[in-house]
């Protein structure tokens, strides 16, 4: 066992003595141990439950013949780190987690792990430490929150965003502002609809590392904690039969990933952690890749922010398994990948059916023919830029407007509020990229002012930075190369006019070639100052957004 490391052998007593000191039996001492990543924390709703989670997971663990040990990982809670500083903080979060479970996983040897992740950079940090260490794991996550209720429509988190918009354009009394408060948000739980929390965790569930139900059951129900329980069992079968994470995250997998990304229309922000956590595993995702696997794969769930479902109706539905099996009757999805069930995604969705048609449409009902992301390029993005189509009003596919240009989000956010953002525009946020900001902030704040001023059928968003995934409209982020970097959205003016169009992939300057060369010969781009400390380390290393925003090697 990868234990024995510090336990066995006659050198090793003082290290004994120190288990000893835990109050541990001899048998304890001589079972496997199985680390437990706990990211509990009291500010993040996602993780107020977890430690349930995780005592859950503690006696699946005895049950099976293992001895748990739990340690903490950090967390920031995009919702309320949103719209100032602390956002800066969020991206960079997850670089930090991946490093200290590796530094916990090798200064303590464990034999395997459970991670308890629930909300958006933790699940993929959690991920890339997974890949990182190699030993045998498994994901069970704090499951999602259970929408709000008001006025007889279902709340989450986006209506109070968008809330902002809504009333600083006078179209909202403050009594319905203050039920919004109120209601929106109900209990424990990553926020209801399919926004980066839930994707990741979806995304963990299809590539095979969280069990059928990671990403669906919802926090408060009861299966949630036998969910737990039962992963708590499995990562010691996962041990005793040497089953280990790129065993199960492979080249087939991540296209698995990728086609129920498009099917679900999850958040932009899995197009930076897929290709992260491939990173881990030394595979690579190619963004053009991700638009063929668009074009084959039809919309079939439409949740929140991009309709009004939410993941405990997903799950009623018939959960992941349900889509994954829709997608593979029609030849979409390799079933022979090996997941922590022991058995293969195949194995797994057998018997698996779709049990509301109004959630998870069928094929020949989609929302759309493709997928609900796409990769647009053009002279703005070169290496790429990422749309949640599914969320873009129709009006809104094709698009041609004056850029208004922001060197922040709280320049931005400024000219919304007063008015300065009009119909037609295409606003334009730059020096949000991940050396730019640094930190690639979420622009959910200015797109759901846009949205709750009703603008969202007549303006566009495009930045360097990054959307929440309950951005909805035409939001176009991730723009590489970033301004930081040299990139052309850092020359654009005022007035200049720019060309969305989603339908193929297309993202113009449409401004004079020779105009654009004399520009750039002058261009330098703008570094913002940054104390010393984490943000000004991450500047120096991370790499730009197409390559999932990873430090470089």
């Amino acid at each position: 066992m990868r234990s024995d490391q510090m336990k066995k052998g006659v050198e090793r007593i003082a290290h004994r003595s120190l288990f000893n000191a835990l109050g541990l039996t001899e048998k304890e001492i001589g079972q496997p141990m199985i680390g437990i990543v706990n990211a509990q924390n009291d500010i993040i709703p996602g993780h107020l439950h977890l430690d349930d989670v995780v005592e859950a997971v503690k006696a699946g663990v005895m049950m099976a013949g293992g001895t748990p040990f739990v340690f903490p990982a950090i967390g920031v809670c995009d919702g309320i780190a949103m719209g100032h500083e602390g956002m800066k903080y969020s991206l960079i979060s997850r670089e930090h987690i991946a490093d200290s479970v590796e530094i916990m996983a090798m200064a303590h040897p464990f034999d395997a792990l459970v991670f308890v992740p629930n909300c958006d950079k933790i699940v993929p940090g959690m991920l890339m430490a997974a890949l990182r260490l190699n030993i045998p794991s498994i994901f069970v996550s704090g499951g999602p929150m259970m929408p709000g209720y008001y006025d007889g429509k279902k709340l989450t988190v986006s209506n109070s965003f968008e809330a902002v918009g809504a009333a600083g354009a006078k179209k909202m009394s403050d009594e319905r502002m203050k039920d919004i408060e109120l209601y929106s948000c109900p209990g424990c739980g990553s926020c209801a609809g399919m926004f980066t929390a839930n994707s990741m965790n979806c995304m963990t569930e299809v590539v095979g590392l969280g069990l059928p139900g990671n990403g669906t059951i919802p926090a408060v129900h009861a299966a949630r904690i036998r969910l737990a329980k039962e992963a708590g069992m499995k990562v010691m079968e996962l041990l005793e039969k040497g089953i280990c994470p790129r065993d199960i995250v492979t080249a087939d997998s991540l296209h698995n990933a990728l086609t129920a990304d498009m099917a679900l229309g999850c958040s932009t922000n899995t197009v930076l952690h897929l290709p992260a956590i491939a990173h881990e595993a030394g595979l690579k995702i190619d963004l053009n890749e991700i638009n063929n696997i668009s074009k084959a794969t039809p919309h079939l769930v439409k949740l929140s922010p991009a309709g009004e479902d939410c993941l405990v109706d997903l799950w009623q539905a018939g959960g992941i398994p349900a889509v994954l099996k829709e997608l593979d009757d029609h030849g979409l999805l390799n079933t022979e990948c090996m997941t922590v069930t022991a058995k293969t995604v195949g194995e797994n969705i057998e018997g698996a059916y779709i049990k509301d048609t109004s959630v998870i449409r069928s094929f020949e009902a989609p929302y759309s023919k493709d997928g609900g992301l796409a990769i647009l390029w053009g002279n703005i993005a070169p290496d790429g830029a990422v749309v949640k189509k599914g969320a873009v009003l129709g009006e809104m596919m094709v698009h041609k407007g004056p850029a208004k240009v922001y060197n922040s989000e709280e320049e931005c956010m400024e000219a919304i509020m007063g008015g300065k953002v009009v119909s037609g525009d295409v606003v334009v946020v730059r020096y949000e990229g991940p050396k730019g900001g640094p930190g690639m902030r979420e622009m959910l704040t200015p797109t759901s002012a846009i949205a709750g001023m009703g603008l969202d059928s007549s303006v566009a968003l495009i930045t360097d930075g990054r959307f929440s995934g309950a951005s909805r409209g035409a939001s176009i982020g991730h723009i590489s190369p970033e301004a930081a970097a040299g990139g052309l959205i850092g020359i654009i003016e005022d007035g200049d006019i720019i060309s969305i169009d989603i339908p193929n992939n297309k993202l113009e300057l449409m401004v004079d070639e020779n105009i654009i060369a004399e520009r750039s010969s002058k261009f330098v781009p703008l570094e913002k100052p940054v104390a010393n400390g984490y943000l000004k380390r991450y500047r120096k290393m991370v790499t730009s957004a197409n390559t999932g925003g990873v430090f470089a090697d």
